[in-house]
């Protein structure tokens, strides 16, 4: 793994949120497992993650870049995750907003020693509503991972707080379409959060419902359940 390359890229990002005006910001993860709807796509190894965005005051649009080292097995050489998004929020009242949005997922240097193939790029688009710790969110991909397939994600999650700022959050999300023919599978998640200071630390059990030959056992793109740990700041730091 290339952490050297996945931490100047972070350091790029840290750099860019430091000496901007307020309406950027970043955010820098550190987490025990990268997962991904259920399935860990660092082969179950630490991930340092981080994100650079920026809002365009009170328009609702906003733009930015997130990455992360990945770990897809020893025929890929690629270690790197760089995603490209942008998004809109709108209030409908105080309880109620809807958001719309695209990510293009991007892994430069990917190349697969074996077929000599690189993992294909791709972009996703959603739409969902919040009402109140409620969420809900469609996401869909035209040509899921370079499949040319559709791949359809749905997922809820709801978060509540707790005492002495801790939150609890569940989520449910479902794989599903012509990407997923006979391999749809359920994906759930239960992380109790807290905030320390300028720290956000999450604790998260997370599985899937796979099962027989859909179950992955191996590290790589592991489907099992787990726990996973995380730390996570954003900058700039507010006074």
């Amino acid at each position: 793994m290339n952490r050297l390359k996945m931490l100047s890229v972070t350091a790029a990002l840290l750099g860019v949120a430091g000496a901007a005006q307020a309406q950027f910001s970043s955010t820098v993860t550190a987490v025990s497992d990268y997962d991904f709807r259920g399935v860990s796509l660092s082969a179950k190894d630490p991930a340092l993650q981080a994100s650079l965005d920026y809002a365009f005051g009170e328009t609702g649009f906003s733009v930015g870049a997130w990455a992360s080292n990945i770990d897809y097995g020893s025929d890929f050489d690629g270690t790197l995750e760089i995603d490209l998004y942008a998004g809109y929020e709108a209030s409908i009242n105080d309880d109620l907003s809807w958001n719309a949005g695209l990510v293009w997922y991007t892994y430069p240097g990917s190349d697969n020693s074996a077929t000599k193939s690189k993992i294909s790029s791709y972009p996703e688009l959603s739409a969902g509503v919040d009402w109140k710790g409620f969420g809900f969110k469609q996401w869909l991909a035209i040509d899921y991972g370079g499949s040319n397939d559709t791949g359809l994600y749905t997922e809820a999650n709801y978060t509540f707080a707790l005492p002495q700022n801790f939150s609890l959050t569940l989520h449910a999300g479902y794989s599903w379409g012509d990407a997923f023919k006979d391999i749809e599978y359920l994906d759930y998640g239960v992380t109790v959060g807290v905030d320390v200071g300028r720290f956000s630390l999450a604790l998260k059990y997370v599985g899937t419902d796979a099962s027989g030959a859909d179950k992955v056992s191996d590290d790589v793109f592991n489907n099992e359940g787990r726990a996973i740990f995380s730390v996570s700041t954003t900058l700039p730091w507010g006074e």
